[in-house]
Formats: structure tokens, C-alpha cells, sequence
């Protein structure tokens, strides 16, 4: 089988993890899940990707399409999840299948929270399962890419 490469982003305020609100994103590191990842599923290539600019990460997008190789996105937005088309409209702009997840339960939260304007354009959600909805994201990638 060939080589599979997964980008895993990370929108704004995800860097904090392991310092804010342990309580509800618990105290793992996004260091500590990035390598969690890479020890999980070592037949995979992972490129890892944080910015706390709504722009950084559609530029992501972009050059992981324009440039080729990348299978698919395993995608936690954070708050831009809520309220960012810009990200929906680029998200629905590339061809690349994009696993939106959350380490919280977001329909369990504030109602602000609640509403998620990317869903609809990524091929799955992942909520609520702390550090591990991103192995959970990754396995339904997977599955959907046929690997």
C-alpha cells in the first residue's frame, strides 16, 4: 500500500491546550497529541499544522492541494468551527476530504458553541472525546479514503 499522508490543522487558541481549561479540554498538549497520533498510526505520514490567523489555515488548504500528496485533513477549527465562512467556503473549495473534530462535546456546551458552519462541507464530525477524537478522526478518514 502507498503511502498515506494526513495534515492534521489546528485553528486559534488550540496551542493553549494542556494550560487552558484542562477541565474541559483536558491536559494533553497538542505536542503530546501530535505524537500520540504519530505512535497510533505509524503507517502514516503526518504533517502537523497550528495558527492562530483564520487565514493561515485557508492558505493551508490551498497549498496542500495546489502542491499535491496529502490524502486528507483531520481538521479541530476551534472557535472559527462557529462562525468562520471563509474557512466553510474553503474547506468546500478543495477536493481534499477534510474530518472535522473536537476534544469537547460542543452540542453539550454553550449555545454559541453549538452550531458548527463547516460540518455541512467536511465528510465527518468527531466530538467529545477528548484527545482521542482526533485517532477517531484519523480511523474515519481512513475509511473514506479507502485505506
Amino acid at each position: 500500500m502507498s503511502t498515506t499522508n494526513i495534515l492534521v490543522m489546528n485553528g486559534p487558541n488550540l496551542s493553549r491546550l494542556g494550560k487552558r481549561e484542562p477541565e474541559i479540554y483536558g491536559s494533553r498538549t497538542l505536542e503530546d497529541i501530535n505524537r500520540e497520533l504519530d505512535g497510533a498510526f505509524p503507517e502514516i505520514k503526518f504533517g502537523f499544522f497550528q495558527s492562530e490567523e483564520e487565514g493561515e489555515l485557508l492558505q493551508k488548504l490551498f497549498e496542500i492541494e495546489d502542491h499535491g500528496g496529502w490524502s486528507g485533513v483531520v481538521l479541530n477549527a476551534g472557535a472559527l468551527t462557529h462562525y468562520s465562512i471563509a474557512l466553510r467556503d474553503a474547506i468546500s473549495a478543495v477536493k481534499i476530504p477534510v474530518v472535522e473534530v473536537h476534544l469537547s462535546n460542543i452540542y453539550a456546551r454553550e449555545e454559541f458553541r453549538r452550531k458548527s458552519v463547516i460540518s455541512e462541507v467536511c465528510v465527518g464530525v468527531v466530538s467529545g472525546f477528548g484527545a482521542d477524537s482526533y485517532h477517531l478522526g484519523v480511523r474515519g478518514l481512513m475509511g473514506i479514503i479507502g485505506w
